[in-house]
């Protein structure tokens, strides 16, 4: 069984499956054009990139829109089977280093996902959606650790956004010159939040003086 209606005609039941490819084409090119460039290219740039008719985009998703939509919540998923996951770790410190680092390994790499969550690109609404589904599983995480006696008690729900916040701002800035270099900066902040206080090696090297000036925009030579 191919999952087609066999009652229907071949030739629509090959229309079908031809629309459904260039569907998984489109989506394909959207997550790897938005990833790289984020969400200012436009449906006709997503259409080349995956080698199918500007019409077609049309006539399969509407607008960019409905694209950002269905691959955020993509998104949004994978990164609540992470925090179950991080719940499932049995040691609960380590559950909580691996969700913060997982969430922002997945902004390290997609443009786009950054763009939705601390921009107003892509509607407040969206967001908050995600934040009903993804939050709880990561309140939880940390709460663990909290009870464990290994995350500092003061830390707040509130404040887990805003760590994500201020580690993408790093990773905006420095990708153009260090791609890795964020990892410093969570090894950090994770040092500070740890209970008791100890001092974690650091899994990358410090940007050089003259790379710190190019994500300053003092040197953008790099010279």
């Amino acid at each position: 069984m191919d999952g087609t209606d066999s009652s229907a005609p071949r030739g629509a039941r090959r229309l079908r499956r031809d629309a459904e490819a260039n569907r998984q084409r489109t989506l394909l090119a959207a997550r790897e054009v938005f990833a790289e460039r984020g969400l200012g290219v436009n449906l006709d740039d997503i259409a080349r990139h995956a080698g199918v008719g500007v019409a077609t985009s049309y006539r399969l998703f509407g607008n960019k829109q409905a694209l950002i939509n269905e691959l955020f919540e993509e998104r949004v998923d994978t990164l609540v089977v992470a925090a179950e996951q991080a719940l499932a770790n049995d040691d609960p410190w380590e559950g909580f280093v691996g969700l913060l680092t997982m969430v922002l390994e997945e902004m390290a790499v997609d443009r786009g996902l950054r763009e939705v969550v601390f921009s107003e690109v892509g509607g407040r609404p969206l967001v908050a959606q995600a934040r009903r589904k993804f939050m709880p599983a990561s309140d939880a995480v940390m709460h663990r650790a909290q009870d464990a006696g290994l995350l500092r008690p003061d830390l707040a729900t509130t404040d887990l956004p805003l760590i994500f916040y201020m580690v993408s701002c790093a990773i905006q800035h420095t990708q153009p010159v260090s791609s890795e270099v964020w990892r410093r900066c969570l090894t950090i902040v994770l040092d500070g939040l740890r209970v008791p206080a100890g001092l974690t090696d650091m899994p990358v090297v410090a940007l050089t003086t003259a790379e710190e000036e190019q994500v300053a925009g003092l040197n953008p030579a790099g010279s």
